[in-house]
């Protein structure tokens, strides 16, 4: 990125300036002084999370990465209460994210890479004309043929004001709060939420482990999981963008992925995608692999521990090579002969055998891990 800074978009940091000031000042001193309404609480509530899930459910896993497929009335309510976040159309989104996985922590095509800084990663990308940020249309042609996404782009400033700042109003004279409802369930809100969501671009690549992929900057979070909406297990995201989960584990925290499953039950969406378990088992001894290999470099590591190392690194090659014959296999096989009960239980047997036997090598992988630790410090 070039050292010289552009020029500023002024109308972007007249709004963030106007937003922060609103919702982070002036909304505190009213709530102390005057005190907001159990209305406005509760229609603050509710847009925030129908909005904060309509970006991560529907902007950035359905339309950036079309993790699953949405039946119209969801695609509609998705992009209705997406609007409220002020995060832009669908379409400007998802172009702009796309580039970002694409080019992730590239500096000179990232829009936000985080070694451009962390604050320019957080909210100065859209502060000032960068190049990177720069929207190419090209990147989303899927989505130019979306009704409702392309229904919802050329709507989109008209919906912005009636949305954030006419829907509060007007429920705020309904319930006697206009200048509470608009400050709790609009500035605060608004300043709120997108800072939760800046923080994936910012914290996310920063703060956490990095468990299935070392390649790049994502980290995996819980914390930063709890103010995302589930978006925080980012190290895994990026090592998998095309499955609908964040959160692999059943305890972690990713109400976008339990939204789109219960959304399949009822037929809202369909075509769920979901990374091979051999796949994310692969990616981890990756991980551990390159992980030991820092710590064998170390001179005080024993020799043997580096035949270990190779041992293990071959046995890891065998399975892989094993688990790519048995899907060439499967794919040779066509969907005839998948058709056939015993086929299908033969190849899922095998499958389940690999899988297995890469549980096992991680936990001897850690378990070397902790052997080494002595040594290494």
């Amino acid at each position: 990125m070039s050292a010289s800074k552009p020029p500023l978009v002024v109308s972007n940091v007249i709004f963030f300036v106007t937003i922060n000031l609103l919702g982070f000042v002036a909304a505190p001193i009213y709530g102390l002084t005057v005190g907001f309404s159990g209305w406005a609480w509760l229609v603050a509530a509710v847009i925030w999370i129908a909005s904060g899930l309509s970006i991560t459910v529907g902007y950035h896993r359905l339309w950036s990465h079309r993790t699953f497929r949405a039946a119209w009335p969801l695609r509609l309510a998705l992009a209705f209460f997406g609007t409220f976040s002020l995060q832009n159309s669908i379409l400007v989104w998802a172009a702009r994210h796309r580039v970002h996985h694409r080019h992730v922590d590239d500096v000179e095509r990232d829009p936000h890479s985080i070694k451009s800084g962390f604050w320019h990663a957080h909210i100065g990308w859209m502060t000032r004309h960068w190049k990177t940020s720069e929207i190419n249309f090209d990147e989303v042609p899927d989505l130019k043929k979306d009704p409702i996404v392309m229904w919802q782009h050329r709507l989109y400033w008209p919906a912005v004001w009636v949305l954030n700042l006419g829907v509060p109003a007007a429920l705020g004279w309904l319930a006697g709060d206009v200048l509470g409802m608009i400050l709790l369930a609009s500035a605060f809100r608004l300043a709120f939420s997108q800072h939760c969501t800046f923080f994936i671009n910012s914290l996310a690549h920063t703060w956490g482990k990095r468990g299935y992929s070392q390649d790049n900057t994502a980290r995996d979070n819980g914390v930063i999981a709890l103010l995302t909406w589930g978006e925080g297990y980012h190290n895994f995201h990026h090592a998998f963008q095309a499955d609908y989960r964040n959160g692999l584990r059943w305890w972690q925290f990713d109400p976008g992925k339990w939204v789109i499953a219960a959304c399949s039950w009822v037929g809202l969406a369909r075509d769920l995608k979901r990374t091979a378990r051999f796949k994310i088992q692969r990616a981890r001894l990756q991980v551990y692999f390159q992980e030991l290999e820092a710590r064998l470099a170390c001179p005080s590591a024993a020799p043997t521990w580096r035949e270990v190392f190779e041992r293990e690194m071959q046995q890891f090659r065998e399975t892989v090579n094993q688990w790519q014959a048995i899907q060439a296999e499967r794919m040779q096989a066509g969907a005839d002969a998948l058709r056939d009960r015993w086929r299908r239980t033969d190849f899922r047997t095998r499958y389940k055998e690999l899988e297995f036997r890469l549980k096992m090598q991680s936990r001897r992988l850690a378990a070397l891990q902790r052997s080494l630790q002595p040594q290494a410090a």
